[in-house]
């Protein structure tokens, strides 16, 4: 068995972990919905939605697969938190 060594970059580990934290948060916000916490998640994914973001102007000094990553987590971050198929439209 050979095992490859992959050097990776702790910045990047956390800005991974920081994306986790903000799909998280939406889905708590999602969850939330109706019960007496909602005011409190709404206010961590408003925090979290603008971390994601400036996470997002600052990935891309790492090039813009790295941006396009945050991009698509702050885009399913809204996803999460606006989209109900339950409701008719």
């Amino acid at each position: 068995m050979i095992l490859f060594a992959v050097a990776v970059s702790p910045l990047l580990c956390a800005m991974g972990v920081v994306q986790i934290l903000g799909l998280v948060a939406a889905g708590m916000t999602r969850l939330s919905e109706g019960t007496r916490h909602e005011r409190i998640c709404q206010w961590l994914l408003v925090l979290a939605l603008a971390t994601v973001g400036g996470l997002c102007g600052f990935a891309l000094q790492f090039g813009p697969a790295s941006a396009a990553v945050c991009a698509v987590t702050l885009t399913l971050m809204t996803m999460i938190t606006v989209f109900d198929p339950g409701r008719s439209i």
